[in-house]
């Protein structure tokens, strides 16, 4: 199934303890259908010092956060839509706003 939703892009949480909140996907995981998301979903680690460059202590992080609990947000109005995909006439398969129709991919 081809992606709908991939790195870079600008996403909304639609549940959860973050719902509502935006952000930039840092990283998609297809297989687990998971993503990081930047400043979301955040987590407390205790970590223990690894030499001289990462010291120990209790770290903060991204956790990764289901694909269905994010909406793409409409480059035009700014507000999470649906994604579907079109072929362009030079046979390009492109990522396209429901909301708007705007396309996605550059």
């Amino acid at each position: 199934m081809a992606a709908k939703i991939r790195k870079g892009d600008r996403v909304q949480v639609l549940t959860g303890k973050d719902k509502g909140r935006q952000g930039e996907v840092i990283k998609v995981e297809p297989t687990e259908g998971r993503a990081l998301v930047q400043g979301i979903n955040m987590v407390k680690r205790h970590q223990k010092p690894q030499g001289m460059g990462r010291p120990g202590g209790i770290i903060e992080k991204e956790a990764s956060i289901d694909l269905s609990n994010l909406a793409l947000l409409d480059p035009t109005s700014g507000k999470p839509t649906r994604v579907g995909f079109k072929v362009l006439e030079d046979g390009k398969k492109v990522r396209v706003a429901k909301a708007s129709g705007e396309v996605l991919d550059a």
